[in-house]
């Protein structure tokens, strides 16, 4: 799957493209069914597949010029391309910098400068709540009306009783339903990062952690977690810590800590991925530290029986 970043790596297809756009935030079920759908149909017209996505998402970029909270997130662009790649059904994604001039872009231009012009597309699917082009103007009605490619569409499958939507993931999450997400997502929720140093608080009161840095999104999960880590070391279950610490930090960015059962080695540097499998409990802020570790000491025996 070749990936291209920003505008100033816009992929041609001089014979042709299949296309789908969208954020894909999670990657869910409905997601794949696009995608192999998009597959099918591309191996009938012999195009190679194509994916549009935004970044920032849209709804983060108008939050922000906005001067209001930014959306949930599910998939940091990295997690995203790992499941988009893993799903076998893209030759391409192009990642477009959705920025003011983007936004501005009105939906006839954006069919014939973007989708005609440069991407030679030659067949387009697209959900069934598509919409487009600056104060979202564009349709499906509008897509349908060109004749130089083909659009369809692809109806909502359900998840759980659900729509299968990113919405409804993190509407699961937020409430630590880890069981209603993984079914709509059709995977566990996981996130990846890299092992920074911190604070050490953790290893003076006998449990050591690995933080790990996630790019700054808001993240709709909260609480203390039985998580499986996978590393150059292999898989681990351990317990993890995500939110704010409000017993040791004043904080308003998210930090995801995880102590890892059965092993002791130096892990700065590497990067890790986490997969969220059952919530403990939410997060509390305890009157000092000895609380805190008694109740740390509480979580890590739960999270070494859950599933036994």
């Amino acid at each position: 799957m070749q990936i291209y970043p920003g505008q100033s790596f816009i992929p041609h297809f001089p014979h042709g493209s299949a296309l789908t756009i969208g954020n894909f935030d999670g990657v869910h079920c409905g997601h794949l069914r696009i995608l192999q759908r998009l597959r099918a149909e591309a191996d009938a017209r012999g195009l190679p597949t194509v994916l549009m996505l935004f970044e920032p998402q849209p709804a983060e970029y108008f939050a922000r010029i906005h001067g209001r909270e930014t959306p949930y997130r599910l998939s940091p662009l990295r997690d995203k391309l790992r499941l988009l790649e893993s799903s076998g059904c893209l030759n391409a994604v192009w990642v477009a910098r959705f920025n003011e001039a983007f936004a501005a872009v009105d939906a006839e231009t954006f069919i014939r400068r973007i989708l005609m012009e440069q991407l030679n597309v030659k067949y387009l699917l697209i959900g069934d709540d598509f919409r487009f082009g600056a104060q979202r103007g564009g349709d499906v009605a509008l897509l349908q009306a060109q004749s130089a490619f083909v659009t369809e569409q692809v109806s909502s499958i359900l998840a759980a009783g659900n729509r299968a939507s990113s919405t409804a993931v993190r509407e699961a999450l937020s409430m630590g339903n880890l069981a209603m997400a993984a079914q709509i997502l059709g995977h566990d929720y996981c996130l990846s990062g890299r092992v920074m140093h911190g604070r050490k608080w953790g290893r003076k009161i006998g449990c050591p952690t690995a933080n790990i840095y996630l790019p700054p999104h808001r993240y709709p999960l909260s609480g203390v977690f039985v998580v499986e880590v996978t590393g150059a070391f292999g898989t681990k279950r351990g317990v993890a810590s995500f939110g704010l610490n409000p017993t040791v930090s004043a904080t308003t960015r998210q930090k995801l800590e995880v102590h890892l059962f059965e092993l002791n080695q130096d892990l700065y540097g590497q990067r890790l991925s986490i997969c969220f499998k059952h919530k403990l409990r939410d997060e509390l802020k305890f009157d000092n530290l000895d609380a805190l570790r008694e109740q740390i000491f509480r979580d890590m025996d739960a999270a070494r029986a859950w599933g036994t």
